[in-house]
């Protein structure tokens, strides 16, 4: 993950946002490297993290990459309670609400917030059913479980 300067940050609040999750490893600059690329010497260069046993490194290297809605993290959910929750938390001090269970963080790394429940029913062999669950989701930023629920069951 491509940072400008803000890696350690980032790795620190994912870290706190996502349960059984560390920051592994730091390292820093050395002056030659530091000098080519126009960061401080000793300045944080990778941070090494785990989130959920999901291994990233995250890279502080200047600003010419950001990130974009071409890549995103899906977090599934069991329940409205865990969507809620991952919602809230990764959309929150600046992060954007998008549609469909899309968000971007404080940073600017997009996620898909997604119950388990809407892959089965998106996937459901009653095409009718699924294509009202698709309607239903269309219509929604964070989705609603029990939105989804009665979509599913209406005909």
């Amino acid at each position: 993950m491509w940072f400008d300067t803000q890696a350690e940050e980032a790795a620190k609040f994912y870290v706190s946002v996502f349960k059984n999750s560390n920051v592994n490893k730091v390292t820093h600059y050395p002056e030659d490297a530091a000098n080519r690329i126009g960061c401080k010497p000793g300045s944080v260069m990778t941070v090494e993290f785990t989130l959920d046993g999901v291994e990233f490194v995250a890279l502080n290297a200047g600003p010419q990459f950001k990130f974009t809605e071409a890549v995103s993290f899906v977090v599934m959910c069991e329940t409205q309670k865990e969507v809620d929750y991952y919602w809230e938390k990764l959309a929150a001090d600046g992060g954007e609400p998008g549609p469909c269970s899309w968000l971007k963080d404080k940073f600017g790394l997009s996620w898909q917030v997604q119950p388990r429940l809407l892959i089965e029913l998106l996937g459901d062999p009653d095409k009718a059913k699924a294509e009202r669950v698709m309607n239903a989701m269309m219509q929604m930023g964070k989705i609603e479980v029990a939105a989804l629920e009665k979509a599913a069951r209406s005909s």
